[in-house]
């Protein structure tokens, strides 16, 4: 095989080459990367193509059609090289458009004119015919525009890599590699042209093409060459939120984040990199000594600089990076700002020990309320009771005033009783023990208690409970709950009405009713008792203004206590339906203790509704 076959051949495999370079660019073709590398590949096996079939010409003629094929892919292979770095490290984002057209004017200028050079012989003046060798076949004299083309392609190829230095400072250890894959890629080809300049008739910058196919097959399928560009890999850098610094093998400063300027105003200063982070960190010691002497796990510690008049909180993690697991290449920290969470956690603080002297100040106030309030209210009781019963006996023309006063001292103390036991369920002072009760028993007993309040204004009530239901309840909250609930209608039925108990078994839920025909709620007062407030205000005929209903909120919470729920159903000028459900069942409890139903004194008083 002579020159001109083993040449012919191996360019032949250098255009094979580069078309597979193609295809494999082509599988990632969503990037605009990886459309560029196509067109490169495409260009540059244009040129070894049209070489080739230019080593086996015979005659002029088709020396020149090799040469048309040559240019489909000479005026374009440099400046589409220079492209793809311009992509890379995002050059000129905003106007990349404008810029491919500028770039890609004297290439476009060269394929025309070479296709149109035997009317001006602007790129080839004339065609000499080879004596010495027959390789080449002719050699050519340049034309002026021959040496622009030169130049041109000297000088973006010389920018390209100008381009890639500051990013290679910068970049992590994967993205430098396929920086040197793509300047290998491109110095290859320049590399051996020279020789050509150099006085060497036969042209090597093909052969270089098959030595870039060699290297940017070896990128792509070994450093994912075009899975992720630096450009992207330095957007993700740069908008992570938190500060981010790279450190060598050695612990000098490779790269930062804007964020991590932020934590580090001093990064700022660095004009190059890498830099000794001792010279940077030099006010933060105790950053220093944990990056100096980070064992080989991951760690995490805290830091806080004082910044813009406010101290800056963050969590520090400092990690080891490794390549292929073994070899350490550096660490990376990274600074997660929680000032806003230790702010929060301040005030959190400083509210939860306001919070705790507002309760034990709490605490003292029902304390007075319990021994300084109640007693003297309970003799008040005791006197306006005996004060009435004489004055009655003694047919005392204002006797009704002292009924009145006795009213109004007796609901003072039961309200102060409520009171009492609302904050003792709220202090978890009472005490939840839950037996199975009789539940007719339990209401008759309820009834007798509020029988002589009742009997007072002619109300007659009546139970309609099956003897055989059977409650599990607490005895002394479920006295308080009937108490309250009757006590409730007694006070808001009117002379000579009534007032039903019934209860129904509902699944393993007993649903207790206490119906009155009194007024009724109006529908401001009915919305203020469906709030979830433990202390309720409202206006009812006039003469209830502001009373605070404890009374309510205590009989709803222990209904919740015993897992039930608390409504009611009201229609004004008919009357009201208080209604709540208990766990329990049909069977009778044996075991009812009738002589353990203690008969209470007082009767429990809600508000007014």
């Amino acid at each position: 095989m002579d020159t001109r076959q083993w040449m012919s051949v191996t360019l032949f495999l250098a255009a094979a080459l580069m078309v597979f370079v193609s295809f494999l660019s082509y599988r990632k073709r969503h990037l605009p990367v990886a459309k560029t590398m196509i067109l490169i590949m495409l260009a540059a096996a244009c040129y070894a193509l049209g070489y080739a079939f230019e080593v086996l010409s015979r005659d002029l003629n088709e020396v020149k059609l090799s040469l048309q094929i040559q240019y489909l892919g000479i005026p374009f292979v440099t400046t589409l090289w220079f492209f793809q770095v311009i992509q890379f490290t995002g050059t000129a984002a905003r106007y990349r458009k404008l810029l491919a057209i500028v770039l890609f004017v004297i290439p476009t200028a060269v394929f025309f004119l070479h296709l149109t050079n035997d009317w001006h012989h602007l790129i080839y003046e004339r065609y000499i015919l080879n004596q010495d060798a027959s390789v080449p076949l002719y050699t050519t004299d340049k034309g002026p525009w021959y040496k622009v083309h030169t130049i041109y392609n000297y000088s973006v190829l010389l920018c390209g890599m100008l381009l890639f230095i500051p990013m290679y400072w910068r970049a992590l250890p994967i993205v430098r590699k396929q920086i040197v894959v793509l300047l290998l890629g491109a110095a290859a080809p320049m590399f051996l042209n020279l020789f050509f300049w150099a006085g060497i008739k036969v042209d090597l910058t093909p052969f270089g093409f098959a030595v870039s196919g060699v290297v940017y097959t070896w990128g792509i399928l070994r450093f994912n060459l075009l899975r992720l560009t630096p450009l992207a890999m330095a957007k993700v850098f740069e908008t992570i939120r938190d500060g981010v610094i790279l450190f060598d093998y050695e612990d000098q400063i490779v790269s930062y984040n804007s964020a991590a300027q932020e934590v580090l105003p001093e990064l700022g200063l660095m004009k190059r990199s890498p830099v000794n982070m001792e010279k940077v960190l030099s006010a933060s010691p105790e950053l220093l000594e944990r990056i100096r002497t980070a064992s080989d796990g991951d760690e995490r510690f805290p830091f806080q600089r004082f910044h813009a008049n406010r101290i800056k909180y963050y969590n520090c993690s400092l990690s080891h990076i490794y390549e292929s697991g073994e070899i350490l290449i550096g660490k990376i920290l990274m600074f997660s700002d929680i000032t806003e969470l230790k702010e929060s956690e301040t005030r959190l603080l400083e509210n939860a020990r306001q919070l705790s002297e507002l309760n034990a100040f709490k605490d003292k106030l029902f304390t007075v309320v319990a021994h300084d309030i109640r007693d003297p209210i309970a003799l008040l009781v005791s006197l306006t009771e005996l004060l009435g019963d004489e004055l009655t006996a003694a047919d005392f023309e204002h006797a009704e005033l002292v009924r009145e006063l006795k009213g109004q001292v007796q609901s003072t103390f039961h309200l102060v009783e409520n009171l009492l036991d609302w904050y003792r369920s709220q202090k978890g002072k009472v005490v939840f023990r839950p037996l199975g009760w009789n539940l007719q028993q339990v209401v008759r007993q309820a009834l007798m208690l509020s029988g002589t309040k009742a009997a007072m204004k002619q109300i007659r009530m009546t139970e309609g409970i099956d003897e055989k239901l059977t409650v599990r309840a607490d005895k002394e909250m479920l006295d308080l709950i009937l108490r309250n609930l009757l006590s409730n209608a007694i006070k808001f039925t009117g002379i000579g009405g009534s007032i039903e108990i019934g209860a129904v078994l509902e699944g393993d839920l007993i649903v207790v009713s206490i119906r009155d025909n009194g007024a009724g709620i109006d529908d401001q007062t009915s919305e203020l008792l469906r709030l979830e407030e433990p202390f309720l205000k409202a206006m009812v005929n006039g003469n209830d203004s502001g009373d605070t209903r404890f009374g309510l909120a205590l009989t709803r919470e222990f209904v919740r206590i015993h897992g039930g729920t608390l409504w009611f159903e009201s229609v004004p000028g008919i009357g009201t339906t208080f209604s709540f459900t208990l766990p329990g069942s049909a069977g009778m409890r044996n075991a009812f203790d009738n002589g353990g139903m203690e008969e209470e004194a007082y009767e429990s008083y809600f508000g007014g509704r």
